[in-house]
């Protein structure tokens, strides 16, 4: 017998989801795995990879002032979408990183190093998944169709770009962002600068959350020989921060002129806000990071759901200017 009470990890959950998380309270049991190969426990990963998708869809309804039945659904789906393309992103990367997972600290209470779940069960998980998010993606137009099949591709590389290159966020920030370019193309038929603009603009900005992460594993990533920004910058962390922090806001900004420019300049105004907005949120993160807190560096990520949605607060805004 032993007096050693159990911990969270060992009743399955994961090591940095959110406490008290509803796949851990109420989910039924035989599901939990699949839930926290998911990230279900984790949202905010779902947050960023939606709010991009968000984002072409505004910035399209913006350009000609009308929020149709169609760009609502739009909306709707991207939701649906975005849970399950995230989910079957990361059981992907669960696969790809299950030799790596369980030697760091954060990582080997995940479903695959814990034993929760084998290889092949995650494998059939993650291609539900993708089906059914196949079937939404159906209903959103030939171009939008065949560029979320496009989407697969930096999907498929970014588990192993840490293995190849220190800046492994920049193909985070290719998949993760693909969905501004999906959903405008979606909303508006064909795609022009302006959503290739918003689309760079997310990708400076994934560099820049995910910097934050990474600053978590920098000392595992170090030991096992994984790359990451965080390693690459380390102490001039802040000022490369504050670079991708001014090609976001410049980005966004472009884009969002070069959309509205044919709208009136209340809208053209107020849509601006949403660069500035962001650009401000980001700022009060920086001067909060501490990259050797690793508590502060995942609240300064999660913090970032309401950077993403004060941008988009700003578009939805513009449509009825």
């Amino acid at each position: 017998m032993t007096d050693e009470q159990p911990t969270p990890e060992m009743n399955g959950q994961v090591a940095d989801a959110v406490k008290g998380n509803w796949v851990d309270r109420i989910a039924p049991p035989a599901t939990r795995p699949y839930l926290r190969l998911s990230r279900a426990d984790r949202p905010v990963g779902t947050w960023l990879l939606l709010i991009p998708c968000w984002w072409g869809a505004l910035l399209a309804s913006a350009q000609v002032g009308t929020l149709s039945l169609r760009t609502v659904w739009i909306i709707v789906g991207c939701a649906l979408g975005a849970w399950l393309m995230r989910g079957a992103g990361c059981t992907w990367n669960d696969i790809t990183d299950r030799d790596f997972d369980d030697k760091v600290e954060r990582t080997k209470s995940r479903p695959i190093p814990s034993g929760q779940v084998t290889v092949k069960q995650a494998a059939t998980w993650m291609i539900a998944q993708s089906l059914i998010a196949f079937v939404i993606l159906l209903t959103f137009g030939k171009l939008a169709i065949m560029l979320g099949i496009a989407s697969l591709l930096p999907v498929a590389i970014y588990p192993f770009a840490k293995r190849f290159t220190w800046w492994p966020q920049v193909f985070l920030g290719i998949a993760f962002n693909w969905g501004a370019l999906l959903a405008y193309a979606a909303v508006a038929g064909e795609i022009t600068t302006a959503p290739v603009f918003l689309y760079l603009a997310g990708i400076a900005w994934t560099i820049f959350y995910d910097t934050i992460y990474a600053h978590q594993d920098k000392e595992d990533d170090a030991l096992i020989g994984v790359k990451s920004t965080a390693r690459r910058f380390g102490e001039e962390t802040p000022r490369w921060l504050k670079r991708f922090l001014v090609i976001t806001v410049v980005l966004m900004a472009a884009g969002i002129i070069e959309a509205l420019a044919d709208r009136s300049v209340l809208a053209l105004v107020v849509a601006l806000g949403a660069p500035w907005a962001m650009g401000l949120h980001m700022t009060w993160q920086m001067a909060r990071l501490d990259t050797e807190d690793p508590d502060r560096c995942l609240y300064l990520f999660r913090a970032n759901r309401d950077t993403g949605l004060l941008a988009a607060l700003f578009l939805a805004i513009a449509i009825f200017l």
